[in-house]
């Protein structure tokens, strides 16, 4: 008889940490480590088009990195800049759609321009979903949905009693794709850090000690082996979740 294939996530969400301690323990300069985790990012992408994992969010840069010292912010968006510049082709060849979260506002002129053509070029594609959350953080997410309500209630297009949390979820930055299913963090801190606070509220959590330019496919599949012997409950009891037919978990 066949074995089933491993249950996988469909979304995967990742923080990926550890770019700075990786240049420091070479006693190189932290910009060295973010050109690795760049290059880690990559491993990632392909990882999950060959599991066949149909989405993938990145956390890039947070609210609160733009409070890092200068220098390295300004290398981090020349870096950010010139890999929106190198990748997008090969992107769309491989059939990855391209998205960016966040306070775009920010940003330079020459990025947000670079970020809308690596999302008008990719529009079409289906293979997977590249999310980047760049200038993002969790609070920011939800303050911005309950924005949008608001203006509505105020327009007279919407009744206060008709929010509810489909229709706030309904205005999150992640509103088209399902909840994250599985969240990664590297570099061995065990917290969240104001990524996706909303969406994450039933995610299987994992850490590794693994710094993020270290990262590999064996340690991407030891992630995904220990989600797929996890049991998902979603509040109810496993007796519950057990009798429901394959394929229809809880969302």
């Amino acid at each position: 008889m066949p074995t089933a294939p491993a249950r996988l996530p469909r979304h995967l969400a990742v923080i990926m940490d550890g770019n700075g301690r990786w240049a420091q323990r070479r006693r190189r300069p932290r910009v060295i480590g973010h050109r690795a985790g760049a290059r880690a990012v990559n491993v990632c992408i392909d990882f999950c088009l060959e599991q066949g994992i149909e989405a993938l969010t990145l956390f890039a840069f947070s609210s609160e990195n733009w409070g890092r010292p200068e220098d390295e912010v300004g290398a981090l968006m020349k870096l950010f800049l010139n890999a929106l510049e190198r990748e997008v082709d090969e992107l769309d060849r491989r059939g990855v759609r391209v998205r960016f979260i966040g306070e775009r506002e920010r940003f330079a002129e020459p990025i947000r321009r670079q970020m809308a053509t690596a999302e008008s070029r990719t529009l079409a594609n289906t293979r997977l979903h590249l999310t980047v959350a760049a200038s993002y953080g969790g609070r920011w997410d939800i303050a911005q949905a309950a924005r949008s309500l608001a203006l509505d209630v105020a327009a007279g297009r919407l009744a206060p009693e008709a929010i509810d949390e489909a229709a706030l979820a309904s205005r999150m930055a992640l509103a088209e794709l399902p909840a994250p299913d599985l969240f990664i963090r590297t570099g061995g801190d065990f917290r969240i850090s104001n990524f996706l606070l909303w969406q994450l509220a039933y995610t299987e959590l994992w850490f590794t000690e693994t710094l993020w330019p270290e990262l590999d496919a064996a340690t991407l599949r030891r992630a995904l082996d220990d989600y797929a012997s996890r049991e998902r409950r979603f509040g109810l009891t496993g007796a519950q979740v057990a009798a429901m037919p394959i394929g229809s978990e809880p969302t």
